[in-house]
């Protein structure tokens, strides 16, 4: 990893000559300046001033910065997997210039004291900018209505020991009741896990993984949260959804105040995965089968599935190395997600335009983040600038993440990140980061 001093904070930053992708989809070859950390030209050909920094952008794609909702630091008390500093490298690396931070940490973040401890580190030591969950417990009710500034409610029905689990439907309808912030949940039911651990004790295949927590704990959860959720219309984000059946039921079913996120992993990886890497491939909820991979990837083109998330949840590799179960689930995402996505883009899965809406745009609606999320005058200056001509491999000893791996090790991608800038200001430039600059705390309306 290493850092670059030379290009300070700039008055005003002006890109020139990229291939814009303008928020209604369409392409405009030309440029833009910024200012205050805003975007306030977009146009042609800009003049620039004696105080402004330029980039040449020829040849390169740019676009908005992702907002990876959903991502697990490890900091405080677990910074030996990864740290805020350590993460947010791996995200300007990336191309993520926001990202909205899990609850179980050490301590978990369920009350203002240690939302507020996370928000002092983060200033300190972000690259790029940040929000956090509130983790609900069975007895953190009134923290849940009162700590700001947060995204919103994380809820573990599932997958989950000690006081993040929540997974008894009275103590679930409870926090539904309670006020209008948005609740996120990771829905698998607890009660099925258990049984089916029982059924399948003793076996040391990682695979055997996907059948104890299997589809139908997913679908058991889900049902759950959305009844609860209709019950009291509640805002319900469903994390990481896995299954084809969970699709199926929210195609069927789906308020308008419910929105849910999908995995790159879920999307490009399944259960043929175990074989070849073992428990690199563990996380939570578990990898599914080719169909589920499919069904998934027809729900986020038809807008079941509202945005892409990447459950960044690193380990080191002494920990995957232990033998099932007794490796931890949970894989790094951050620097890999966009490569993947705009990869998958230029192989025909996709537009790059519905990539920007499923990472940024549709993201920034959802938690009702503003001014991010498109190129447009008025929007804060977080964009990145990506080569969509170039191919090579994701390489281990080129990981910013302190984890050091990527299940995706290996893979042939496109889209690598040229520059990623923050509120205006360069973080990361053609391999090299700019550790000086820090982002902001994200604002929730």
């Amino acid at each position: 990893m290493s850092a670059f001093t030379s290009m300070s904070s700039p008055i005003s930053l002006l890109i020139r000559r990229a291939s814009i992708i303008l928020p209604d989809g369409t392409y405009m070859v030309g440029d833009v300046l910024t200012r205050g950390g805003m975007i306030v030209e977009i146009g042609p050909d800009i003049e620039a001033t004696s105080a402004t920094t330029e980039i040449d952008a020829e040849g390169l794609t740019l676009l908005p910065g992702v907002i990876d909702p959903q991502v697990h630091f490890r900091e405080p008390g677990l910074e030996h997997k990864e740290n805020l500093f350590t993460a947010s490298c791996a995200c300007a690396k990336g191309g993520v210039t926001s990202f909205l931070e899990m609850p179980n940490t050490r301590p978990l973040t369920t009350t203002q004291q240690t939302l507020d401890d996370k928000l002092q580190r983060a200033s300190q030591k972000c690259l790029v900018n940040y929000g956090f969950f509130i983790g609900a417990t069975s007895e953190n009710l009134p923290d849940l209505l009162s700590c700001n500034p947060t995204c919103g409610i994380k809820i573990f029905m599932g997958s989950m020991h000690g006081q993040l689990l929540v997974s008894e439907e009275t103590l679930l309808d409870t926090i539904f009741a309670s006020g209008s912030r948005l609740i996120a949940v990771h829905a698998e039911d607890q009660a099925r896990i258990n049984q089916r651990r029982q059924e399948f004790a003793g076996i040391t295949d990682p695979a055997v993984h996907s059948q104890i927590q299997d589809n139908q704990a997913a679908l058991l959860a889900t049902k759950l949260a959305l009844k609860l959720s209709k019950k009291y219309q509640r805002r319900l984000h469903i994390l990481h959804m896995s299954t084809a059946d969970e699709a199926e039921l929210l195609r069927e079913d789906k308020p308008s105040w419910v929105t849910a996120e999908v995995t790159p992993q879920h999307l490009l990886l399944d259960t043929s995965a175990y074989a070849k890497i073992g428990t690199l491939a563990q996380m939570n909820p578990p990898l599914r089968t080719s169909h589920d991979c499919e069904v998934l990837w027809q729900a986020l083109h038809d807008g079941v599935i509202d945005f892409i998330a990447t459950d960044h949840a690193p380990h080191t590799l002494e920990e995957k190395a232990q033998q099932y179960p007794n490796s931890p689930s949970g894989m790094p995402g951050v620097e890999t997600s966009l490569l993947l996505m705009l990869t998958a883009a230029m192989q025909g899965k996709c537009s790059v335009h519905q990539v920007v809406n499923w990472m940024s745009t549709a993201v920034a609606k959802a938690y009702k983040i503003p001014n991010k999320g498109a190129i447009a005058v008025g929007y804060d200056a977080d964009l990145i600038l990506v080569d969509l001509k170039t191919y090579r491999p994701v390489l281990r000893e080129e990981l910013f993440t302190k984890c050091g791996w990527s299940p995706f090790e290996g893979w042939n991608l496109t889209g690598w990140v040229q520059t990623t800038i923050v509120g205006g200001q360069i973080v990361y430039h053609q391999g090299k980061l700019c550790t000086y600059v820090r982002g902001q705390a994200l604002q929730f309306g």
